[in-house]
């Protein structure tokens, strides 16, 4: 199942690739202010699988470099459409900040302009205005409009629907300030006292840097997909089972646990709990036995669901199963209580 399951994201992969690339082109020729995303025969960290049929696309923005940590704070007065509020807008939470353009040493005019700045901001609601008209546009003018469909917006996200020859793929596509030279104040890591990852592991790891996604109205939301990608390609140096381990609980919480288009779980949730079960299992002798290993991540995962609580890798206090649904993480819960009674049942 791991084996089809590989063979088929791959077919899916090089197809929404070719879509994406040239959607992407045709959207940085409309706006210098976005880049084209380039096919790639091999990884391309700008695609990232959530779900055999729910794609990630981060598109870079061009035109921002030399990133700083803003210094002061103050409250925020202004809505989206240039109106005043009586009172401030809310705080960002703590996967989330705000983004002025004079924290970055160098920008282009265009990210001062008052289709994406509000007040010396760069708001994501705005930015997610333009790329959506961007997207529509790019949509007509490739000819595409037969394999590729523009699907109703979810809050402050822009969906797509492709039609593979697989099966049709919903593909968020979301602008992403990415900041590869330095490491975000609100992810303290590594925590003290831990011994995985290894101290050079480590620096590899913050080398990558961090993304800011615009997937809200007012604060951009961080991301470590690089930073992440890199662990996993890390994990087992030691001759350890984690990734097979990961890939099993993957292929069940599709095809058992939580199957569907838009399941309440994504991949990113369980590499999470993976990223977990390592740090407090550091050494190679705890994962030698795969049977044991597989059921440790299913008791972890089957203790967040339960709890609706899974704190991010890097930014401790958020809480990524904060907004899930209530009914559909206790049904999946449920599940994973059934499974761990009897878990030969489902081993391989």
């Amino acid at each position: 199942q791991v084996d089809l399951r590989r063979q088929l994201i791959s077919q899916i992969m090089e197809e929404i690739q070719k879509v994406v690339h040239r959607l992407t082109t045709e959207i940085s020729h409309q706006d210098v202010r976005f880049q084209a995303i380039p096919y790639s025969d091999t990884y391309n960290g700008n695609i990232k699988v959530l779900t055999p049929s729910h794609f990630l696309v981060t598109v870079p923005v061009k035109g921002l470099a030399g990133y700083r940590e803003a210094k002061k704070r103050h409250w925020r007065y202004y809505t989206l459409q240039g109106g005043r509020l009586c009172a401030p807008v809310r705080s960002p939470e703590d996967h989330q900040q705000w983004l002025e353009v004079k924290q970055f040493m160098k920008s282009l005019w265009q990210w001062h302009e008052a289709d994406v700045n509000i007040e010396g901001d760069i708001v994501p609601g705005k930015v997610l205005q333009v790329f959506q008209k961007l997207v529509e546009n790019a949509i007509r003018t490739c000819h595409v409009s037969g394999k590729v469909s523009m699907l109703e917006s979810y809050g402050s996200v822009v969906w797509v629907a492709v039609e593979t020859s697989a099966c049709q793929v919903e593909v968020e596509l979301v602008p992403a300030v990415e900041i590869p030279t330095s490491w975000s104040v609100k992810a303290p890591w590594p925590r003290c006292l831990k011994r995985w990852p290894a101290p050079d592991r480590v620096e590899c790891v913050k080398s990558f840097g961090f993304d800011l996604l615009a997937r809200a109205n007012y604060h951009w939301q961080l991301s470590f997909c690089r930073a992440e990608q890199v662990m996993l390609e890390l994990l087992d140096e030691d001759g350890g089972c984690r990734r097979k381990c990961f890939q099993v609980m993957r292929q069940m919480k599709e095809d058992v646990w939580c199957p569907g288009k838009r399941p309440v779980l994504t991949s990113h949730h369980l590499q999470t709990v993976l990223f977990w079960t390592c740090e407090k299992y550091p050494h190679s002798k705890d994962w030698k036995v795969f049977s044991k290993s597989l059921l440790r991540l299913v008791q972890k995962l089957h203790k967040c669901v339960s709890q609706h609580f899974l704190r991010h890798y890097f930014v401790r206090k958020s809480n990524l199963l904060r907004y899930a649904n209530s009914v559909e993480l206790d049904a999946v819960a449920q599940k994973l209580a059934t499974f761990l009674k009897n878990p030969q049942i489902n081993l391989p």
